[in-house]
């Protein structure tokens, strides 16, 4: 955007203001507005892998364990847990105090019943699930893993960073997991506002004063002490970035989750801004890949594309040219992480080689299917990624039908297995959250299950076996050769397709404080 058009755009502030839901607020209420990711379509953090429905879930709902700076699982809802019979059997016991948001105790059953639903769609949930010979409720306060074989990363599982595990009341808990909750009521710091949402404009949330932070320890990424200054937390969708720049400059909004790259530079600039990048763990960016129809369930045709890709220029079109927000030569693990290696990765050397991949592509026996690429114009870095692989897709002789809708039109779209002319899809954009990335165990897109995955539903008997092999491992030097053994059969498999790593830096007023590492979450944080 040119400067002059930037400041065109912050004179349609105050129109925009007008247009907005206007909240009514008691006097000196600390309230703060924060612009989004993208809107709030789905609400359920069970039936989505959305990362603005996990946010939007870790204000509402509280989790068992939570992981920290250091992405180490501790205790958030448990006092604590103990492990007996040789690692088959886990002891949670419940803080006291635990209330829902609805006034009622949460109890151990509220917990095993959450639980359960949970497992019942996640990828990682389903390895405990596997794992466990009974999950039970033994008193109100306590609740049990009988495990059939030992599973070291129980606690990991139940408070990683995506796809939550959130805790709800027993009744909402026995919906099944393939249908949406009606009511959004966790044991949260924060409840939500359901009479004040307006769809594709505004979500709004308001302190819970009986939430029970825990009683020690040092507030870290999801876990430790939550403790709540604000009384309301208002979400405000603005998909136009010069709207939404322009309505922090002057004090309409507080915090701006992922400004555009080319927005940055100016509003650093201002005094009043601060721009930081908050999530240390950033996105590990991707071409997800439909393995169940034509022509992307052949795994040499998948290969073939590999040779065409530059990650520099995906990650240009995302971040800009500031190499301090990016990362190229990125394979399947979050880079600089204990994890991270370079098996495989030859195939990134150099300038991208359409031609060849366009002889692989054919030798491997595409004869000019349709690529239904699906494409959310609402969230800059898919969008943006989506311009450049369409780009790539066609130098290689692809056959692509561009269709672009909002975010959560895609969301629903991509969970269709129906053939393409029925609803299906080929291939989109996405991005795994580096706090996701750093081993194999919660890597939900580095599974090979077949339909019982994620989105795009990979099949490798070799990648779960190695999986299987890492999860056993007894020593980092085992772990470290099980991964880059994934890795490696990684590209010759291709889950999805690596594009390289981001992060995305927040702008934010700078009347707020406190503001945690990780992604956006609104405990600790003051407004002056």
């Amino acid at each position: 955007m040119h400067r002059r058009d930037f400041l065109k755009a912050a004179t349609a502030t105050a129109t925009a203001a007008i247009a907005a839901p206007r909240i009514a607020s008691a006097a000196g209420e600390k309230v703060l507005t924060f612009v989004p990711q993208s809107d709030l379509t789905l609400l359920d953090p069970v039936q989505t892998t959305g990362l603005v429905t996990r946010n939007h879930a870790l204000l509402v709902f509280d989790t068992l364990y939570g992981v920290d700076e250091r992405f180490e699982a501790q205790p958030q809802m448990v006092a604590g847990h103990q492990i007996d019979r040789d690692g088959l059997r886990w002891t949670l016991t419940l803080r006291e105090g635990l209330k829902f948001h609805d006034g009622e105790r949460v109890l151990a059953r509220d917990a095993v019943a959450s639980i359960k639903r949970w497992w019942s769609r996640d990828v990682f949930g389903g390895d405990l699930r596997g794992a466990t010979a009974e999950l039970s409720a033994t008193s109100d306060n306590t609740i049990v893993f009988d495990l059939k074989k030992p599973f070291p990363l129980l606690a990991y599982a139940l408070g990683k960073p995506s796809s939550v595990c959130p805790v709800m009341p027993e009744r909402l808990a026995l919906t099944p997991g393939t249908e949406q909750v009606k009511e959004m009521i966790g044991s949260g710091p924060f409840q939500f506002v359901p009479d004040e949402r307006v769809v594709g404009s505004q979500v709004v949330y308001k302190r819970f004063d009986g939430y029970v932070p825990r009683p020690s320890g040092t507030a870290s990424f999801m876990a430790g002490p939550k403790t709540v200054h604000l009384d309301r937390v208002i979400w405000r969708v603005l998909p136009d970035a010069a709207t939404a720049a322009a309505a922090l400059q002057v004090g309409e909004v507080d915090w701006w989750e992922q400004p555009t790259p080319d927005l940055l530079p100016l509003l650093a600039k201002r005094g009043n801004i601060k721009v930081e990048v908050k999530d240390t763990g950033g996105y590990l960016a991707m071409i997800r890949l439909n393995h169940l129809v034509p022509p992307f369930d052949n795994p040499a045709i998948r290969r073939a594309i590999l040779s065409a890709i530059s990650q520099s220029e995906f990650m240009t079109a995302v971040m800009g040219t500031n190499g301090d927000f990016w990362k190229d030569n990125v394979g399947f693990f979050l880079p600089a992480s204990p994890l991270a290696n370079d098996a495989g990765m030859d195939v990134f050397a150099g300038a991208p080689d359409y031609a060849k991949a366009k002889r692989d592509l054919q030798a491997a026996g595409y004869k000019g299917e349709r690529i239904v690429f699906v494409v959310p114009a609402d969230l800059h870095a898919l969008n943006s990624m989506s311009l450049v692989a369409a780009d790539m897709f066609k130098k290689i002789g692809l056959e692509v039908d561009y269709q672009v809708s909002d975010w959560g039109t895609v969301l629903q779209r991509i969970a269709s297995q129906r053939p393409l002319d029925q609803g299906g899809w080929s291939a989109w954009c996405n991005y795994v959250p580096g706090a996701s990335a750093i081993n194999p165990a919660a890597h939900s897109y580095l599974r090979g299950i077949g339909k019982a995955g994620t989105f795009g539903w990979p099949s490798s008997e070799k990648i779960e076996a190695l999986r299987l092999a890492f999860l056993s491992a007894q020593d980092d030097q085992e772990r470290k050769r099980l991964a880059r053994d994934i890795q490696a059969q990684a590209m010759q498999d291709t889950p999805y397709l690596p594009l390289g790593y981001y992060a995305q830096p927040a702008a934010y007023s700078q009347k707020l404080s406190g503001i945690p590492l990780g992604f956006s979450q609104f405990y600790g944080v003051k407004k002056a």
